[in-house]
């Protein structure tokens, strides 16, 4: 029995909430993870796999005898809502803006007792969220950037995906649609709606399967797209992008800037 107040038999169900507890040393205390965690690698080796990200295996959950679930998205409110009911406290967090990550790492830290190890991560993500905006805050000409979250339908890039690469120095060509939480909300109803937007870099970050680049120049009038014209588009992993968890900032941040600023170098 624990007799701490702090949860010592953890259930993650999803890949970001994994990699913050391996970051923190905390690692021990996790008895359950996604089949989708691939951040660290270890993960896998050392550890059972009892959920998918919309579905789970609850027998195996409920054989680790966990005092805490965290998972992420509305997605797995019905996972949640089934723990609960087997009384197993469960923590599903919806955080969709860079500020919303930071928070909300800093709370999953603070809930299992590990908030002075995880200080420095999280003035470091503070830090450099501060030295882009300093950056980049009096730039004039910032290339217009097109995220693809996936290809069939086309789906833009979520709402942290949009501010860091504002934050980066680029603007996003379609920030208003990824104030929207779900993912149908920010589905082109075709690709003459990008071509309309003339995004100069263009970033593919096809959530669960591999950018296949014939597909994009199969496209109907792709050749109009700026980005096309001067080959400045590139695949990105989603493994540190589209995880809302400390990889999108202390890696994904990086990338973006080093991705706008070697094409503003190259002008």
């Amino acid at each position: 029995m624990n007799t701490s107040k702090f949860p010592s038999r953890i259930v993650c169900l999803t890949d970001e909430v994994t990699e913050w507890l391996y970051m923190l040393g905390e690692s021990h205390r996790i008895v359950g993870i996604s089949a989708f965690a691939e951040r660290p690698a270890e993960a896998k080796l050392e550890k059972p796999m009892v959920c998918g990200f919309t579905g789970a295996n609850y027998k195996k959950i409920l054989d680790q005898k966990p005092d805490m679930v965290i998972g992420f998205s509305d997605l797995q409110a019905e996972i949640g809502a089934r723990l609960i009911k087997e009384g197993i406290p469960t923590l599903i967090t919806n955080q969709r803006s860079v500020e919303e990550i930071i928070n909300t790492l800093e709370m999953i830290a603070r809930m299992i007792g590990a908030e002075h190890k995880a200080a420095v991560f999280i003035e470091k993500m503070r830090s450099m969220v501060r030295s882009a905006q300093l950056k980049t805050k009096h730039l004039t000409n910032r290339p217009k950037v097109y995220f693809e979250e996936w290809n069939s339908p086309l789906i833009t890039g979520i709402k942290w995906v949009s501010e860091m690469i504002e934050l980066a120095g680029g603007e996003d060509v379609f920030s208003e649609l990824s104030v929207h939480q779900s993912a149908q909300e920010r589905v082109l109803f075709d690709f003459n709606q990008v071509i309309d937007k003339a995004p100069e870099i263009g970033l593919f970050c096809w959530c669960g399967r591999k950018f296949d680049e014939a597909e994009l120049l199969n496209r109907n009038n792709v050749n109009q797209v700026p980005f096309i014209q001067t080959k400045d588009y590139l695949e990105v992993d989603p493994l540190f992008m589209l995880q809302p968890g400390p990889a999108a900032i202390l890696e994904g941040l990086p990338f973006l800037e080093r991705i706008i600023e070697d094409y503003n170098n190259k002008k």
